[in-house]
């Protein structure tokens, strides 16, 4: 299994000059850490933007730097070497873009302005837009892998529902810290016991990327809330799984105030979808 990886993720000085920031550097270094950690092969795409102006050259759009019948026909012949590939390998799980881009762009790119419009437009890169039967995820979202799993944990049942969505979200390349694997879980734990876990859990909160909670329950887990408050604030986008058909009231899910932190998913199978998962 392998991904396409747009060429400035894996050799960031392809750049243009000036653009790139210590936490696109990290973004980058995060993006192939996934990857190496689940034994994902990485192919980087060729750099159509590096091949036509050369390493050194400021930022410029589309239309002001590349819309040349030159780079077309290069566009065409680097398509024809990345097509042959995917021939002799098979399809990749997606392609790795770079937002913005005018080659590489995955939702937006700085094409140019056409009669007074926006220099950034929506759409792919031109180069990306020539494959639009390959799924493209932005690096600053393939990057988020990390995972704490907030959830109810002390039946056999919770434990082992717990681990079948830390077992699920491993097969979809995520890397899920399980509180339930930390510290004492027998009630004769003591109050030094007590500080390690909290200590523990909030560590692992302060340097996840993601927060999966699971929300099932006439009222969601006093602790699995208090997480997520503690994610949301932090800015840690926040998933949350409700199978339970129980709802509060006729707008709502469950409390108000974990259902608007969060985007909810209704099954275990809607919670790849949900979080953009590569394999989707």
């Amino acid at each position: 299994m392998y991904v396409l990886m747009c060429p400035c993720i894996t050799d960031p000085s392809l750049r243009v000059e000036g653009i790139t920031s210590e936490a696109d550097l990290d973004l980058f270094s995060r993006a192939r850490a996934r990857c190496e950690h689940f034994g994902l092969d990485v192919v980087t795409l060729p750099c159509p933007e590096t091949l036509y102006l050369g390493r050194d050259r400021s930022p410029g759009t589309f239309l002001e730097r590349l819309n040349t019948p030159v780079f077309s026909r290069l566009l065409e012949d680097l398509e024809m070497e990345v097509r042959d590939l995917i021939l002799a390998r098979g399809p990749p799980l997606c392609i790795v873009g770079v937002n913005s881009s005018p080659t590489c762009g995955t939702t937006t790119t700085h094409y140019g302005s056409v009669d007074g419009s926006p220099s950034k437009r929506p759409g792919r890169g031109v180069f990306l837009d020539r494959f639009p039967d390959i799924r493209v995820i932005d690096v600053t979202e393939f990057a988020l892998y990390k995972v704490y799993l907030a959830a109810p944990l002390f039946s056999e049942a919770e434990k082992t529902f717990n681990r079948k969505i830390s077992d699920l979200l491993a097969s979809h390349s995520f890397l899920v810290y399980l509180p339930q694997d930390v510290g004492d879980d027998t009630h004769c734990r003591d109050g030094a016991e007590h500080q390690y876990i909290f200590e523990s859990h909030v560590r692992a909160l302060d340097s996840t990327d993601l927060l999966v909670a699971v929300i099932d329950g006439a009222d969601a887990d006093s602790g699995t809330s208090w997480e997520m408050g503690y994610a949301y604030r932090r800015g840690i986008p926040v998933y949350a799984v409700r199978t339970d058909f129980r709802i509060a009231g006729h707008h709502e899910l469950v409390n108000l105030m974990l259902e608007q932190s969060s985007a909810v998913a209704r099954s275990l199978s809607e919670l790849p979808v949900l979080m953009n998962s590569p394999y989707i």
